[in-house]
């Protein structure tokens, strides 16, 4: 049976691979919010959408809805709003009896999920994040791979992610710590999920750089010693990606071999929107490792190990 959905910051960058899979899954898109009004793509999923730039008015939206009956009200929130708005938002969801589906970081404070876990229960609605990497083909079978081989020998590992970013960067909400998480909630929780998922929980961390643009240390792990570092400069990329002329470069690797996952993402957002309609999905406590060690990070002190230098951070 199709179900109703409204999406929160429908004019953001990964909206539309919500609005997508929520077509991809049968299901009708009935509101959307977002303080902008360049949200023209809309129209290329449905001409009936009520849209909102006031939040106010949005919640009289969902309220009257909600009193209309079982086949008429929300039965989704897809929150796809900057990092700092997404508690509220969730809140909001469980407070009219709708299930939501959140953009990472689920929260940027590990404490803010124990309200949430509350609220889940006090409502009897679920809340769902798009951890994507944890069903992208590859990787699972990775993961598989790992877990039969259940050695006892600690697996070596690099993490490097840059990903070039402008001026705008530092000026908008991503640039302010308070609103996005810094660098290792709002482009490495991905990773971060991905490493605890599939070597276990954290054992230790050392945080070796830190700024707005560049963050980097060592973390090791119940099956692996991570060597990570997140950077937005384009300067840090190597020179074999600025000579081609790319503007990002994505390496996991794993005792010296790399990790090959650069296909296969068409379709990632649409398998958790499947699990998660289908009862299952990512829930709050698997999004608690990642937000934790994100956290973790954010509150450490810097402190440069040269036994467990980044290659990068030893380069620059």
């Amino acid at each position: 049976m199709s179900q109703n959905f409204a999406l929160v910051g429908v004019g953001g960058y990964i909206a539309p691979r919500h609005l997508e899979a929520i077509r991809a899954t049968g299901n009708r898109l009935l509101a959307a919010l977002d303080p902008n009004d360049s949200v023209g793509i809309l129209d290329r999923f449905a001409l009936d959408v009520s849209f909102f730039t006031e939040f106010e008015r949005f919640d009289r939206f969902a309220e009257k809805l909600r009193r209309k009956g079982a086949d008429e009200r929300l039965h989704w929130i897809s929150i796809c709003s900057p990092n700092y708005l997404h508690d509220a938002h969730i809140r909001f969801a469980l407070r009219i009896g709708a299930n939501a589906i959140c953009e990472k970081p689920l929260v940027l404070e590990p404490w803010n999920l124990d309200a949430l876990q509350d609220l889940e229960h006090e409502s009897g609605c679920l809340v769902r994040t798009v951890l994507q990497l944890r069903v992208h083909p590859q990787l699972m079978a990775l993961r598989d791979q790992l877990l039969a081989e259940a050695s006892s020998t600690s697996r070596e590992v690099d993490l490097t992610y840059i990903t070039s970013r402008g001026r705008w960067y530092e000026i908008s909400w991503k640039g302010n710590e308070s609103r996005s998480g810094g660098l290792a909630s709002n482009i490495g929780i991905h990773f971060f999920d991905l490493l605890i998922w599939l070597f276990g929980p954290v054992q230790h961390l050392e945080v070796h750089t830190s700024s707005a643009t560049r963050v980097g240390g060592w973390v090791e792990l119940e099956r692996a010693r991570v060597r990570w570092f997140l950077s937005i400069d384009a300067s840090d990329l190597p020179p074999e990606a600025r000579a081609a002329g790319k503007p990002t470069f994505r390496s996991i690797t794993v005792d010296g071999s790399e990790i090959e996952f650069s296909e296969g993402f068409t379709d990632l957002h649409n398998a958790v929107y499947r699990e998660s309609l289908a009862g299952r999905g990512f829930g709050l406590s698997d999004a608690r490792p990642s937000i934790a060690l994100a956290h973790a990070i954010r509150r450490a002190d810097v402190s440069p190990n040269p036994d467990h230098v980044h290659p990068v951070l030893s380069r620059v």
